[in-house]
C-alpha cells in the first residue's frame, strides 16, 4: 500500500534514516569514537535525518512506511558501511601489536575506551594515527556522503539484504593479517637484521652478552625505521580507506539489485 503523505511520511522517512545512520555511528571509525558524547552522536543523526529525510522519501522505489523489514533493511545498510570501514582499525591495532612484539612491548597494555579491552600501547597510537589521518583528508565527510548516496543504490525502506555480504565480509576481515604485515614490514625487516648481526656477533664472541645487546639496539632501530615511514603512512591508510567504502559500497549495491528489478 502506498505511504501516506504529509508528516505521517515524513516521519516515518526520518525514523528509517536514523536506523541507517545508527551502523555508522557504532563501528565506523570517527564516528564511532568514545571521545564524542553520545549526546552529540544522537543529536547529529537527528540532524541529518531531518534534512535528508524528504529528498530521500521522494526518490524511485523509497517506501517510508515503518514495519520489520525495512527496518531491518535499513540497519543492514549502516552495518555493512560499519563493518567494513571498522576493520581499518582492526588492522591498525594488529599492527601495533606487530611492533609491539618487534620492540618487546608485548606486556605494555592499555585500555581500549572503544572496545573496553586492553590492546597494545602502540596499537592504540596507530589508531590515533588513523583517526587523524582520516580528519585530515576529509574522509569522514566522504564517508557519510557515500552513505547518503547509497539511498539511491537502495531505496529508504526497500532494501532486503542477501547471503553475499555474510560472504564477502569474512574474506574482507582475513585481509587485516596481510595489510597489517605489509603496513609494519619495514620495521620487521629492519629489526630482523639486527637480529641477524647480533647473532653472528654474538658467535664471533660468545662472551657478549646477546639478550642485553639485542633488545636495545632493535628497540633503536625499530623506531628509527618507524619513524622515517611515517610519511608513507597516510597514502597507505587513505588507500585502505578508499579500497573499503568501495567494497562496502558494492556490497550495497549488489544486494540491493533485486531480481524483479532487473
Amino acid at each position: 500500500m502506498p505511504s501516506a503523505p504529509g508528516w505521517p511520511r515524513f516521519l516515518s522517512a526520518m525514523v528509517l534514516v536514523m536506523v541507517r545512520l545508527s551502523g555508522l555511528m557504532v563501528f565506523a571509525p570517527v564516528f564511532s569514537s568514545e571521545a564524542i558524547p553520545v549526546r552529540v552522536k544522537a543529536l547529529f543523526v537527528l540532524a541529518v535525518s531531518i534534512l535528508i529525510a524528504p529528498a530521500v522519501a521522494g526518490l524511485p522505489l523509497a517506501q517510508a512506511r515503518i514495519g520489520v523489514l525495512p527496518v531491518l533493511g535499513e540497519l543492514s545498510v549502516g552495518l555493512i558501511f560499519g563493518l567494513c570501514l571498522s576493520l581499518l582499525d582492526e588492522m591498525l591495532l594488529f599492527t601495533g601489536q606487530i611492533l609491539g612484539i618487534q620492540f618487546s612491548f608485548s606486556l605494555v597494555n592499555l585500555l581500549d575506551p572503544n572496545s573496553k579491552v586492553e590492546t597494545p600501547l602502540l596499537g592504540q597510537a596507530l589508531s590515533l594515527l588513523g583517526t587523524l589521518v582520516l580528519l585530515a583528508a576529509g574522509l569522514h565527510r566522504t564517508l557519510l556522503a557515500a552513505l547518503l548516496r547509497s539511498f539511491a543504490w537502495a531505496p529508504l525502506g526497500g532494501f532486503a539484504m542477501d547471503s553475499h555480504p555474510g560472504v564477502v565480509l569474512p574474506q574482507m576481515a582475513a585481509g587485516i593479517f596481510l595489510a597489517a604485515l605489509q603496513l609494519a614490514a619495514p620495521v620487521l625487516a629492519a629489526t630482523m637484521l639486527v637480529e641477524f648481526a647480533v647473532a653472528m656477533v654474538g658467535r664471533l664472541s660468545p662472551q657478549l652478552p646477546v639478550m642485553s645487546v639485542a633488545i636495545p639496539l632493535k628497540t633503536i632501530c625499530g623506531y628509527v625505521v618507524l619513524i622515517g615511514s611515517l610519511a608513507l603512512w597516510p597514502r597507505f591508510i587513505e588507500a585502505r580507506f578508499d579500497s573499503l567504502l568501495t567494497a562496502a559500497a558494492e556490497l550495497v549495491r549488489h544486494s540491493a539489485v533485486q531480481p524483479g528489478l532487473r
